[in-house]
């Protein structure tokens, strides 16, 4: 047997040890088989994690509730409810009763248990595959009480991604633009949230318009285009200080700002005389180097996960078209051909699909298509879809919607690459071009 021990630190979270030993069933293991069919969700139970004090009551119940959403949250996993359970856990080492959960057909079972000390929270969790009377995983964390909802995302993780084979994608944030007011004043701020539209924090004020905030691979530092100085200009923020600075030298207007894969640079569109190009500047030094230089408007570049290519949207070919040149400039192969105007293409960070946005015939789409062109799909059509971003591990979409009208506002929704799962992200506020993190460290 092997014990692997991941030791990960953050202001928020700090000095929390995991110990994994996964263990395989006998004959097939249990695994979720997702492909572009219809999936049937993999019925689960989760009865309330034990309080081992009294302290641990509400964090036991509330760490068990947050992690029973994110599996659900995913369309992936069913909750067979806690009205159904024929046992109770009330010892986290007792031996289980399989034949109870058998028989109200749980294929997966989730228990923990939950103490707390001070102010140290320390909780452990295993997951078991019923019907094979076998361990599957455990795990045990300790960190701040603070922290509680990063347990909950990290033990939901493990419990993903050892069913599905994938990785997780419940431990990140997203940053996105909270909206207040009419349509016609609306006020915009950067905010930052769990990926679940909990914990939103404000990271600038109402005092100017704010645009296109994208996340550093670090998680901590964050681009964003800014109209504070009367024109628009790429700013770095860091999340923890709140410090931040323009970005090297934009003698003209910015926008459309991202990170390369490693951080160390951030490409974007610069527009001087009402053409657009794009432009990469190196973050340490503040050098630009131009990319593109054609009469017609470039914009909306998306570095693939490699960093050897640049994915982007120009109207170079008389009509709006999704190209892609190397890293460092050169000619553009265009690799849309559908009907329509295509825009905002980002790759996916497992670099087999670049995400885009599409207008046809009156209606947006948010969709998906091979890094050639070639099996575009639809995940979505609305008035107004756009600014698609992807979960951490290729999986799901995140984007904005639109209603139409005088009063019409926009929200943040999340949906599968197969189109399933369209769900809506609650936020406190309006909220707008999400950006979704890496998982956090």
């Amino acid at each position: 047997m092997m014990k692997k021990v991941l030791t990960f630190l953050c202001s928020a979270l700090a000095a929390v040890t995991l110990i994994s030993t996964p263990v395989m069933a006998q004959g097939k293991p249990l695994r979720i088989e997702i492909t572009d069919g219809v999936i049937e969700p993999l019925p689960f139970a989760a009865p309330v994690f034990v309080a081992e004090n009294a302290a641990a009551g509400t964090y036991a119940n509330d760490l068990t509730k947050v992690m029973a959403s994110d599996l659900i949250g995913s369309g992936l996993f069913r909750e067979i409810p806690n009205a159904a359970h024929i046992s109770k856990i009330t010892n986290f080492n007792a031996p289980v009763q399989f034949a109870d959960w058998k028989a109200i057909n749980a294929q997966a079972l989730v228990t923990g248990s939950v103490s707390v000390t001070g102010d140290k929270l320390t909780i452990k969790f295993r997951l078991f595959d019923v019907f094979a009377q076998t361990p599957l995983e455990g795990l045990q964390f300790s960190a701040s009480v603070n922290s509680w909802r990063r347990m909950s995302h990290k033990i939901a993780d493990a419990v993903y991604s050892r069913l599905t084979g994938e990785t997780g994608y419940f431990d990140s944030r997203v940053v996105y633009i909270a909206e207040d007011g009419p349509k016609n004043k609306r006020q915009k701020r950067l905010a930052l949230m769990d990926y679940d539209g909990a914990n939103t924090r404000y990271l600038t004020d109402a005092s100017s318009i704010v645009l296109a905030p994208r996340f550093s691979p670090n998680a901590r530092d964050i681009i964003y285009t800014s109209y504070e100085t009367g024109s628009p200009r790429v700013f770095l923020l860091n999340v923890d200080t709140l410090q931040r600075r323009i970005l090297g030298d934009q003698p003209s207007m910015a926008f459309a700002p991202r990170f390369s894969p490693d951080g160390s640079k951030v490409v974007m569109s610069l527009s001087e005389n009402g053409n657009s190009d794009i432009f990469v500047i190196d973050v340490a030094s503040g050098r630009r180097a131009q990319l593109t230089n054609s009469p017609a408007i470039d914009t909306a570049p998306s570095f693939s996960p490699d960093g050897s290519q640049i994915v982007f949207e120009s109207d170079r070919g008389g009509g709006q078209q999704i190209y892609v040149m190397s890293a460092t400039g050169g000619s553009a192969k265009r690799i849309s051909f559908g009907k329509g105007r295509y825009g905002t293409p980002v790759w996916s960070p497992r670099g087999d699909m670049i995400a885009f946005t599409k207008l046809n015939q009156g209606q947006f789409h948010i969709g998906v298509m091979r890094t050639d062109g070639s099996r575009e799909k639809l995940l979505s059509r609305s008035f107004l879809d756009e600014g698609p971003t992807w979960a951490p591990n290729g999986r799901v979409i995140m984007f904005f919607r639109e209603t139409a009208g005088a009063n019409g506002a926009p929200s943040i929704y999340s949906v599968d690459v197969t189109g399933r799962n369209l769900r809506k992200v609650n936020t406190p506020t309006f909220g707008s071009d999400p950006n979704w993190s890496g998982l956090l460290e």
